[in-house]
């Protein structure tokens, strides 16, 4: 379902009690197979997932209110993506910095960069008050741009812009990135193997390809395509949400 731009609320302000911790939910959760609205009588989000068995009520519910619900619009997959970059590009560790580099290339980008990130506490959590940070300034923007006027503040206070992080000069000798020298050696072995080889060495690629996240991150790198949120668990990004929450 493609994202529709928010367009201001022509029905003047609205001051309500929101529910803030599902709206964090909303926006940062993007999936096709999943709308949530914001309840302009209650302050509630209702959130309409694919193959729900109420999916289809909530729908018509909706659709026959409509003045009382807006959509939520979730931080894009492109928007997350370029957070997550520039985070990377601020990790001080270089051995570090350089396995981030490689887990967010190709499919699977968000889940194996968590999957690096597990085993490094501090810069783990580093990521979620910044990552926390960016999603509410983008909630704080949304409801200014939809003149929304809450009667009960968010539990973090007012979000000022957030400031870029750092960027670590890297120092790449050979001009290429870590993903691109994997692959380079790997076309290397590919030529060194007699021809009569290569249908079983072709069969492991497949496999390692379409097995999905891995964390043996040097073992293959998948082919490069725009990220999205879609290729990870939805359970991830509830688990991001709660590991973010206890932070806070």
């Amino acid at each position: 379902m493609p994202v529709r731009p928010p367009v201001p609320v022509p029905r003047g302000a609205v001051r309500i009690d929101l529910d803030w911790d599902a709206l964090e939910i909303a926006v940062e959760r993007n999936s096709p197979d999943t709308d949530s609205y914001l309840d302009l009588t209650t302050g509630r989000i209702l959130t309409i997932t694919s193959g729900d068995p109420e999916a289809a009520i909530n729908r018509q519910n909706v659709s026959e209110n409509i003045r009382n619900f807006l959509r939520v619009e979730p931080a894009s997959s492109r928007e997350q993506y370029r957070w997550m970059e520039r985070f990377v590009g601020s990790v001080v560790d270089e051995p570090l910095r350089e396995r981030l580099i490689i887990s967010i290339d190709g499919k699977g980008a968000f889940r194996r960069f968590k999957d690096v990130l597990l085993a490094f506490p501090a810069e783990r959590e580093r990521w979620f008050a910044y990552r926390s940070e960016l999603l509410h300034f983008h909630i704080q923007t949304w409801l200014d741009h939809m003149r929304i006027e809450v009667a009960n503040q968010p539990p973090w206070g007012h979000v000022a812009q957030p400031a870029e992080p750092a960027e670590i000069p890297r120092v790449v000798p050979s001009g290429e990135a870590p993903g691109e020298i994997l692959r380079r050696q790997a076309r290397d072995l590919l030529d060194e193997i007699p021809a009569a080889e290569l249908p079983p060495a072709l069969a492991f690629l497949e496999f390692l390809r379409d097995r999905g996240p891995s964390s043996l991150l040097g073992a293959a790198a998948p082919p490069r395509r725009a990220p999205s949120l879609d290729d990870d668990d939805d359970d991830d990004d509830d688990e991001d949400h709660r590991a973010a929450h206890a932070a806070r």
